[in-house]
């Protein structure tokens, strides 16, 4: 039979080993900072409220987009193989949100003024194609950064970015976790 005092030392350790467990575990088992493979961008900025010109003549402001996600790519407008691929991924990344897919917008802007061409854009159903008019500055992000896709939120705030080099993959986990947390949009 145990003594009196060895019950006393059990029943410490029995409640301190949880505390030592997980002090061991936060010093040399530390889980990695962010699962996700976008940029945040913080304090996210708002769209800029530029009068922007669609495919078909008309006019287009992103203030028109909100109350949904958008994903928003940027290229010349003669559309070299960087843009292809640029809009290759979007299409690909929404279809592959199945059912979600109607939450979030596709949107390309010819940076340089010259609108895509019909027969480039024809692959691309459901994608926006919208260039600046003639002798607008276009602010340096999100609407003219070759280098990036930019995500914003139904509140139109540009609140996310991945490079243009980046897997269809992680574009869509990120999205769908996006999606699956958010309550508006």
């Amino acid at each position: 039979m145990a003594s009196p005092r060895a019950k006393l030392v059990g029943i410490m350790a029995l409640f301190a080993l949880p505390i030592v467990a997980s002090t061991l575990a936060y010093h040399f088992f530390r889980p990695e900072r962010a699962t996700n493979h976008g940029e945040l961008i913080a304090p996210p900025p708002a769209f800029p409220d530029a009068v922007m010109r669609r495919a078909d003549g008309g006019a287009f402001r992103f203030t028109e987009l909100k109350g949904g996600w958008v994903l928003v790519a940027s290229d010349a407008g003669a559309c070299p193989e960087t843009c292809i691929a640029k809009l290759t991924l979007m299409r690909q990344v929404r279809l592959a949100l199945g059912r979600e897919a109607g939450r979030v917008t596709r949107v390309f802007v010819s940076d340089d003024s010259r609108p895509v061409a019909a027969e480039t854009a024809a692959p691309f159903e459901g994608t926006r194609f919208v260039s600046p008019p003639l002798g607008l500055a276009l602010p340096p992000v999100p609407l003219n950064d070759r280098a990036h896709f930019y995500l914003a939120d139904p509140n139109g705030n540009v609140m996310m970015r991945w490079p243009a080099g980046i897997e269809a993959k992680k574009v869509l986990q990120d999205l769908k976790r996006l999606l699956k947390a958010s309550q508006i949009g």
